[in-house]
C-alpha cells in the first residue's frame, strides 16, 4: 500500500512537472508576447522567462524591433498628368503590441498596402518638377499620412524615402533640351553682364584719357612694345596725336584736306 501511495505520489509530481514545463516561455529582448486566455485578451509577457497556463492560454509573439518594408514599383500619374514609375522604402515599428495584434488582421500586410496607396496619392498631388526637386518635403508628408492611418494599430512609421523614380523617355530628351537652353541662357546673359561691365571700364578709361592726353601716348608705347613681343614681320609705327593734330593744322592752313 505503501508503494502504491509513493508511485502515485511520484506519479503526481511528474504530471506536475511535466505541466509546469509545458507553461514556460522565453521571449527575446526585442519580442513582446501577447497572451490570450480562452480565447481573450490577457496581458503583454516579456521579455525573459514567464508562464502560462498549458492548453487554456495561448500567445502570439511580436517583432518590437523597426522593420524595413520595400514599397514595390508601380505606375502612377503626377498632377501635371505625366506618368512615372516610383518605388520607396519604409521603416516602422510596433510600440503597442496589443494593438497591432487585436486591431489588425496582419499589421505588416496592412502598414504596406497605405504606404502603397498613400504614395500613389500624394504623388498625384505634385507636378512632375516637385517629385524631382522637392522629394524630402514629399517624403515627410508622406510618413505624416502613413504614421497618421497606422498609429491606430500600435505602429509607428519611422521614415519614408522614395528611392527612385522613372520618367518616360521622351519625357526625358525634353528635360535634357530644357537644361540645355537654361545653360545657354545662362551663358549669355553672363556674356552680356560682361560686355556690360567692360563698357563701363572702357567709359572711365576713355574719360581719364580725355583728362590726360599723355596717357594715351602712353597706351599707344605700351601697345608697340606687345606688338613687338609676337615675334610680328609687321612693324607698326604710331604717331603721336601732337603730330597728327600739326599735320592736319598745316593741311587746313594751305586748303589740303588729309587723307582718311
Amino acid at each position: 500500500m505503501t508503494g502504491l501511495l509513493v508511485s502515485g505520489g511520484l506519479l503526481v509530481f511528474a504530471v506536475v512537472v511535466v505541466f509546469f514545463l509545458m507553461g514556460l516561455r522565453v521571449c527575446n529582448e526585442y519580442e513582446r508576447s501577447v497572451v490570450f486566455f480562452l480565447g481573450r485578451y490577457a496581458g503583454i509577457k516579456g521579455p525573459g522567462l514567464y508562464w502560462i497556463v498549458p492548453f487554456l492560454q495561448w500567445q502570439r509573439k511580436v517583432d518590437t524591433r523597426t522593420m524595413t518594408v520595400d514599397v514595390e514599383r508601380q505606375e502612377t500619374i503626377t498632377k501635371d498628368s505625366v506618368t512615372i514609375k516610383v518605388n520607396a522604402v519604409l521603416w516602422f515599428s510596433i510600440f503597442d503590441p496589443e494593438k497591432a495584434i487585436l486591431s489588425v488582421n496582419n499589421y505588416y500586410t496592412a502598414t504596406y498596402q497605405v504606404a502603397l496607396t498613400s504614395l500613389r496619392n500624394i504623388i498625384g498631388q505634385h507636378v512632375l518638377d516637385e517629385v524631382l526637386k522637392e522629394r524630402d518635403k514629399i517624403n515627410v508628408a508622406l510618413q505624416e499620412i502613413v504614421d497618421k492611418a497606422t498609429d491606430p494599430w500600435g505602429i509607428k512609421v519611422e521614415m519614408v524615402e522614395m528611392k527612385d523614380v522613372e520618367i518616360p523617355e521622351s519625357m526625358q530628351r525634353a528635360m535634357a533640351q530644357e537644361a540645355q537652353a537654361m545653360r545657354e541662357k545662362r551663358a549669355r546673359i553672363i556674356k552680356a553682364e560682361a560686355e556690360q561691365e567692360s563698357s563701363v571700364k572702357l567709359a572711365q578709361a576713355s574719360r581719364m584719357i580725355a583728362e590726360n592726353p599723355m596717357a594715351l601716348e602712353l597706351r599707344r608705347m605700351q601697345m608697340i612694345t606687345e606688338v613687338g613681343a609676337e615675334q610680328n614681320t609687321t612693324t607698326i609705327v604710331v604717331l603721336p596725336s601732337d603730330f597728327v593734330s600739326a599735320a592736319e593744322a598745316f593741311a587746313s592752313r594751305f586748303g589740303a584736306k588729309p587723307k582718311e
